[in-house]
């Protein structure tokens, strides 16, 4: 025990993207000392595949747009089952968080009058993505990094957290390891912030890096919170499909909001022909009024490419299960035909030199060959709308990992904004909520010996499992029986898949040390990602109609009884429970905004 490395904070961050960031800046703010744990290096957060921008109702372009409106796009776009309060929160307060970021020192590309331009995305009425070229999630995650150094917060890099400590029911904080010596640590803190973000190496393509293995989700239910919505997982409907080196790897929507089309092997633009009942009063139905569009946005009938994104994945999925895919499975996004060179080079640089260097495409003169990707979770740790904090006390959560703000869909720019917002919010009330507490919480020598010998257990097995091979069988059974679309059979089929996958992991063995073990790690990442598949799998069989990031085959309609319904899963044992559990009742001044 005397080898345990021990700190004592009063809010500790697990997970250093831009939620974990402005938390951590916002607790501190508050007067806490503050703790800062991430998974890889400081700076490489998944934050910064957000490339299109941060939505936010600044009304630089459009006057007409204001909070309203973005609170009724982003609840349209989740198909009302986000947490309304969320939802209104987020769209009064991300203007101001994007003007902090100015104050901060960040860089915006700029209108003719010089304030913060802002682009088109799919599903939000007006041009509202405050953007710096298709660079937006680096730029902020470099703005907010550098505020965190001045500041002195301090951090903990290439630091997993493998579980969370309680006392009373309450948290007292967290135990982990250094991924380098493998050295154990402890972290005393009466409250933590999770801000893990998804769950997407759980799947075989996927826009996602190797940190996002649902850590977060899976502490937290361990810890005794619950986990909401998380039936609905987004596809997004652009991602490289070839070489295969690079499969899932993004590809901005920020294309397609500057005037990429999506056309078939037939050369056919094809999303006029999935146009849903719900939108075509404002979505061209035309391709001449569509391209009109781009030049004169009077009607505001957009184009049908900018449709919410489970909209266009599930298009590209037909179109390819129908035979009309490119050579490599996906579609064809075009826009060199659509946007001259320099243009292109302009407003999408990172995507002009992703093709060209990964897959020798050049895309001011060639079409790119796209298709879906498993991209984001709407669902995560339950919370308290205005504090963050979840079921367990002391225990907050922000960004991905937080569940209820997106509810059955994300709308592209959302996730920034989201982040921002919500990341202030709890780390504030992280920094309150550990002043008021009172006496510290003690971790025990016991606790921290039951954590250890639960994260060295694979060293005790010989000729076990390969941690890599129950990978690659996991991510098949999330990619072919729980993907964009499902059944109940499939899904079935996918939940024995699992539970044989729990009784194999078990049987882990490794080899070797403890000091930079990478088949250690992935032994202890996998019991995450397990728990975090059969809460997917589990809850997507319970809901039995199509909705959002959630399209079943037997229940292809949209049921008005479940839009009243979320999923909550909990833990009971070792098995993943079910409940179902009535939205909050939204006021009627922001019903009204829907009629």
């Amino acid at each position: 025990m005397a080898e345990i490395e021990r700190h004592s904070f009063d809010v500790l961050v697990v997970g250093a993207g831009g939620a974990g960031l402005r938390a951590a800046i916002a607790a501190h703010d508050a007067g806490a000392k503050v703790g800062i744990v991430c998974k890889s290096l400081l700076g490489k957060a998944h934050t910064v595949m957000a490339e299109g921008g941060i939505a936010a109702a600044m009304a630089n372009v459009w006057k007409e747009d204001n909070w309203q409106v973005h609170f009724r796009d982003t609840m349209r776009g989740g198909k009302m089952l986000n947490h309304w309060r969320m939802a209104q929160l987020h769209a009064q307060e991300a203007p101001d968080r994007v003007r902090e970021l100015e104050e901060w020192g960040a860089l915006f590309d700029r209108t003719p009058d010089g304030l913060i331009s802002q682009r088109d995305f799919g599903g939000h009425r007006y041009a509202r993505l405050a953007h710096v070229g298709d660079r937006t999630g680096l730029e902020l995650i470099r703005t907010l990094q550098q505020r965190a150094v001045a500041l002195g917060i301090e951090v903990f890099m290439e630091c997993t957290v493998t579980k969370l400590l309680t006392s009373d029911g309450r948290i007292s904080g967290a135990f982990g390891y250094w991924r380098e010596s493998g050295r154990f640590v402890a972290f005393e803190a009466p409250s933590v912030v999770l801000a893990t973000g998804g769950i997407g190496k759980s799947y075989k393509v996927t826009s996602n890096s190797w940190e996002y293995t649902g850590d977060g989700h899976a502490l937290a239910l361990e810890a005794g919170a619950s986990l909401v919505n998380m039936e609905f997982v987004q596809f997004h409907p652009t991602g490289m499909v070839w070489p295969p080196s690079v499969k899932g790897i993004l590809v901005t929507e920020s294309v397609r909001g500057d005037g990429g089309v999506l056309r078939n092997s037939e050369g056919r633009r094809f999303m006029f022909d999935y146009i849903p009942e719900f939108f075509k009063a404002e979505t061209a139905d035309s391709e001449e009024e569509a391209d009109r569009w781009y030049e004169d946005k009077t009607n505001n009938r957009r184009p049908p490419e900018l449709l919410p994104r489970d909209e266009v994945a599930r298009a590209i999925n037909a179109e390819v299960k129908a035979g009309r895919g490119s050579p490599h499975g996906g579609v064809f996004l075009d826009i060199a035909s659509r946007r001259t060179p320099e243009y292109i080079r302009r407003r999408l640089p990172s995507m002009y030199h992703q093709f060209k260097e990964l897959a020798d495409v050049d895309i001011t003169a060639e079409p790119m060959e796209v298709g879906p990707t498993c991209h984001y979770v709407m669902g995560g740790v339950a919370v308290d709308p205005d504090t963050g904090e979840s079921a367990v006390q002391g225990l907050y959560a922000a960004g991905e990992v937080a569940g209820g703000m997106h509810g059955a869909n994300r709308l592209g720019g959302n996730s920034l904004s989201d982040l921002l917002v919500f990341g202030r919010r709890t780390g504030l009330n992280a920094a309150y909520a550990a002043a008021r507490r009172g006496q510290r919480p003690e971790i025990t020598d016991e606790e921290i010996r039951t954590a250890s010998e639960h994260a060295v257990a694979p060293f005790g097995i010989e000729g076990g499992e390969n941690p890599y091979t129950v990978q690659h069988d996991l991510q098949e059974v999330m990619h072919n029986l729980v993907g964009i679309i499902r059944t109940a059979d499939e899904m079935e089929r996918a939940l024995s898949d699992l539970a044989g996958l729990r009784e194999r992991i078990t049987r882990l063995s490794v080899e070797g040390h403890r000091q930079y073990n990478p088949g250690w790690h992935l032994a202890l990442d996998l019991r995450n990602m397990l728990r975090v598949s059969e809460c997917i799998a589990r809850a997507a069989l319970e809901r039995t109609e199509s909705r959002g990031g959630h399209t079943r085959n037997d229940y292809p309609a949209t049921d008005d009884a479940w839009g009243r319904l979320n999923l909550h899963c909990r833990l009971d044992g070792e098995s993943v429970d079910i409940a179902r559990e009535p939205l909050p009742q939204m006021p009627d001044d922001l019903r009204e905004l829907f009629n």
